[in-house]
C-alpha cells in the first residue's frame, strides 16, 4: 500500500507540497505479469515495434557509443605510462573484461535482474529508493541517503556524458585530414550549446527519428567490426574470462587503472532502469539481445583483432576499422549518435529532478510539458541551463575525451553500486526470495562494482573528482532543503491554531460572510491554514464555502483515478480535501478539482478563490542548521517556482498573504 507523504508547506508559500498533475485522458496503462512486476506500457504487437526502435536511441544512446573510446582508453590505460605497442596478453585481456563486464553488469544485472523491480512500470534509482521504504514499512535514513547520493551522482553522470561523446565523435575529424584538429574544440562547443538550446522545444518533433538513426549506428558499428574479426580469429579467445583474471592478477595497479578504463564500456546501464516507464521491459530486453549486444560484441571484437594484426591502429581502433571512404560518414554518423545519447541523460535529469521536487529532496522548479501525447517529456529551464553550463566547463577544462575519460566511470560506477545494494533489499524484502539464493545472486554483482568502483576511485587526481564534487553539491543542498523544510514545518506547527478551536470561535462570532468558495492550500488540515487567519485578520470577511485542501505525494509513480481525491465535509461552511499525486506526476490541482465532481462536489473557477501563505525568511542559525546553511535554505526558498505556477492555478484568482518566518 502506497504511503501518504504531505511534504508540507513549501518554505515560500504554504501549500507547496511536491505534486504532480492527474494522468492525461488516453494515457499508457501498465501491463501487470503473473509474477506482479510491471512491464510498462501495455501495448500491441505494432506499438511493440515501435517501442522497440524508440529504445533503440533512447535507452541505448550512452552505451551505444562507448566503442568510440572504452577499449581505446582501456588498453591504453594497461599499456602504462612506459606506452609502446600493447601485448597479445593485454589485448585478449582488456577485451575479455569489456566482454564479460557487458555480459555480467548489463545482461544478467540490468536487463535480466533490474528491469523486474519496477514500480507500477516505472524504474530509476528513486523508484528502487521507493520500493524499499514502501517494504520496511517506515522511513529509513539510510535507504533515504543512498537515494540522495545515487540521485546526485547521476548529475556528475550527465554533465560528463555530453562533454566526452561529442568530443570523441569529432575527434574522428582528425583521420580525415589533420587540418580539422583546431577545430574540434570548438565545433564540440556549437553543437552542445545548439543541443541544449533547442530542449525548450521538446523532443516529440525528433523523438522519432532517433531510433532509426541508432539503428543505423549499431548496424555500421557491427559491419565495420565484422570486416575484421578475419584480421585474427584468436579475438574469439576474449570469450574465455580466464584472459581477464589472468591480466589483473599478473598487472597490480595498472591492471586497476585498466579496469577503470574497461568499466567506459558499459556506461550507460542506469539508463535502462531508469528508462524503464517509456518503453517497458519486453521492448528493451528485446533491443538488448536483437541488436544492441550483436552489435557491440562484433565491434570490440573487430577492434581487438585489428589492434593484434596491428598494434599501430590503437591511435584510434574505432574509426580506423571503417574503410577510408566510409571513415567522414562514419564520424558524422557518430556525432548524430552522440548527440541522441546526450538528449537521453538531458532528459532523464529532467526527469531525476521533477521526482526528487516531489520526494521533497529539492525547491520547486519551472516544469514546462513539450507534448501533449508523452507525459514524460518535459523542459526544466534551470536544469537545462546549470547542466550546459557544466557540460561547457568539461569541455574547456579537459579538452579531448581521453582527458575526460578519468573523470568519466567513478560517478556511474557509485551509483551502480549503490543500486545493487538497494536492489538487494527489494529483491529479499518485496519479493521475498530465499536468503540464500540472494546472497548467491547479489553478492558477486556487488563484489563487481565494489571492485569497478575501487578502480575508478585510483582516478580520483586525474579527474575523477569532477563527478563527485558535482554529486557532492547537489546532495548537500538536497540535505540543506529536507532540513530546512522539516525546521520550518516544526516552527509552524508551534503557531498554528487548532482548527477545531477556530471552529468553535465562529460559532460565537460569526464573521461576514460573502459569496463564493474559498481554497485554502495547507499543509496539514489539522491546523487552521495561515492564509485563513490572515485573510481573517485583514479582510475580516469569510467566505460561504471554505475547503482546506491538502496536496499529497505518495511513494508509487502514479496515482489511479479512483485515489485521487478524498474529501470530508466538517460543516455547511467548511470542508476538507486531500489531493494526491505519484512522484512520476507533475502538478495540475484544477484538474485534479474537476474530478471532485464524482463527489458530487463542482468548483467553479470563477468564483473560486485560492488563498496562499507567502513566507518571508529570516537566518537566525539557532534552529538546527548553521548560519550560513540558513542563507543557503533561504536562496534555494527564494528562487523556487511559484506554487500558483508550479500548481497550475488560475490566474486572477489566487490571492497570497505574506508572513515572516525567521528559522
Amino acid at each position: 500500500m502506497a504511503h501518504d507523504r504531505t511534504t508540507g508547506s513549501a518554505p515560500v508559500e504554504q501549500g507547496g507540497e511536491a505534486v504532480a498533475k492527474a494522468p492525461a485522458s488516453g494515457e499508457a496503462t501498465h501491463a501487470v505479469d503473473a509474477n506482479g512486476h510491471n512491464g510498462g506500457p501495455a501495448h500491441t504487437q505494432a506499438s511493440f515495434w515501435g517501442l522497440l526502435i524508440g529504445s533503440i536511441g533512447v535507452v541505448y544512446g550512452d552505451i551505444g557509443t562507448s566503442p568510440l573510446y572504452a577499449f581505446r582508453e582501456a588498453v591504453t590505460a594497461a599499456v602504462g605510462p612506459a606506452g609502446g605497442a600493447p601485448s597479445r596478453e593485454i589485448v585478449l585481456g582488456v577485451l575479455s573484461l569489456i566482454l564479460w563486464s557487458l555480459i555480467l553488469i548489463i545482461t544478467i544485472k540490468y536487463v535480466l535482474l533490474l528491469l523486474r523491480a519496477d514500480d507500477k512500470g516505472e524504474g530509476g534509482i528513486l523508484t528502487l529508493v521507493a520500493l524499499a521504504q514502501r517494504v520496511i514499512g517506515k522511513p529509513n535514513l539510510a535507504i533515504a541517503l543512498l537515494g540522495m547520493a545515487g540521485g546526485a551522482l547521476f548529475y556528475g553522470d550527465a554533465a560528463i556524458t555530453p562533454a566526452i561523446s561529442v568530443l570523441s565523435a569529432l575527434e574522428g575529424l582528425k583521420l580525415v585530414t589533420p587540418v580539422f584538429e583546431p577545430y574540434i574544440l570548438p565545433l564540440t562547443v556549437v553543437i552542445i550549446i545548439a543541443l541544449f538550446a533547442v530542449q525548450s522545444r521538446g523532443t516529440a518533433s525528433v523523438a522519432r527519428f532517433f531510433g532509426p538513426i541508432c539503428i543505423v549506428w549499431f548496424i555500421a558499428m557491427a559491419l565495420i567490426g565484422l570486416i575484421h574479426i578475419a584480421d585474427d580469429f584468436g579475438v574469439f579467445l576474449a570469450f574465455n574470462p580466464y584472459y581477464g583474471v589472468v591480466f589483473l592478477a599478473n598487472n597490480g595497479t595498472i591492471g586497476l587503472l585498466a579496469l577503470g578504463a574497461v568499466f567506459l564500456a558499459v556506461t550507460g546501464g542506469e539508463a535502462l532502469y531508469a528508462d524503464l516507464g517509456h518503453f517497458g521491459r519486453k521492448s528493451i530486453q528485446w533491443a538488448w539481445f536483437v541488436l544492441i549486444f550483436p552489435a557491440l560484441t562484433l565491434n570490440y571484437l573487430g577492434q581487438g583483432a585489428m589492434v593484434l594484426a596491428d598494434p599501430s591502429t590503437m591511435t584510434n581502433p574505432f574509426y580506423l576499422l571503417a574503410p577510408s571512404w566510409a571513415l567522414l560518414p562514419m564520424v558524422v554518423l557518430a556525432t548524430l549518435a552522440t548527440i541522441i545519447a546526450s538528449q537521453a541523460v538531458i532528459t532523464g535529469a529532467f526527469s531525476l529532478t521533477r521526482q526528487a521536487i516531489q520526494l521533497g529532496l529539492l525547491p520547486r522548479m519551472a516544469i514546462r510539458h513539450t507534448s501533449e501525447e508523452h507525459s514524460g517529456q518535459i523542459y526544466m529551464p534551470a536544469v537545462n541551463w546549470a547542466l550546459l553550463a557544466g557540460v561547457l566547463t568539461l569541455v574547456l577544462l579537459f579538452k579531448s575525451s581521453s582527458n575526460l575519460a578519468h573523470a568519466y566511470g567513478l560517478a556511474v560506477t557509485a551509483t551502480m553500486f549503490i543500486t545493487a545494494i538497494l536492489t538487494t533489499v527489494v529483491i529479499r524484502r518485496l519479493w521475498k526470495w530465499n536468503a540464500l539464493l540472494v546472497a548467491l545472486l547479489m553478492v558477486p554483482l556487488i563484489t563487481i562494482d565494489f571492485v569497478f568502483l575501487s578502480a575508478n576511485m585510483m582516478k580520483l587526481l586525474e579527474g575523477g573528482w569532477v563527478p563527485l564534487v558535482i554529486a557532492f553539491v547537489i546532495m548537500f543542498l538536497m540535505l540543506t532543503w529536507r532540513k530546512g523544510t522539516d525546521i520550518l514545518a516544526e516552527k509552524t506547527r508551534r503557531i498554528e491554531v487548532p482548527l477545531v478551536d477556530l471552529l468553535k470561535s465562529f460559532d460565537k462570532r460569526p464573521p461576514h460572510q460573502v459569496a463564493g468558495t474559498a481554497v485554502f492550500l495547507t499543509s496539514d488540515q489539522a491546523y487552521a491554514p495561515a492564509s485563513l487567519l490572515h485573510n481573517l485578520k485583514h479582510n475580516k470577511v469569510l467566505h460561504e464555502h471554505n475547503v482546506f485542501l491538502a496536496v499529497k505525494s505518495v511513494d508509487t509513480p502514479r496515482v489511479p483515478d479512483s485515489d485521487r481525491v478524498s474529501f470530508e465535509k466538517i460543516n455547511d461552511r467548511f470542508s476538507r480535501l486531500t489531493v494526491r499525486f505519484g512522484y512520476m506526476e507533475t502538478p495540475h490541482v484544477p484538474k485534479a478539482l474537476i474530478a471532485c465532481k464524482k463527489l458530487g462536489l463542482k468548483f467553479d473557477m470563477m468564483s473560486t478563490s485560492f488563498f496562499l501563505s507567502r513566507r518571508h525568511l529570516k537566518a537566525s542559525g539557532k534552529l538546527g542548521m548553521p548560519l550560513w546553511q540558513d542563507y543557503i535554505f533561504i536562496g534555494m526558498a527564494v528562487n523556487a517556482n511559484s506554487a500558483s505556477d508550479y500548481f497550475h492555478l488560475p490566474t486572477g484568482r489566487v490571492v497570497e498573504v505574506g508572513t515572516q518566518v525567521t528559522i
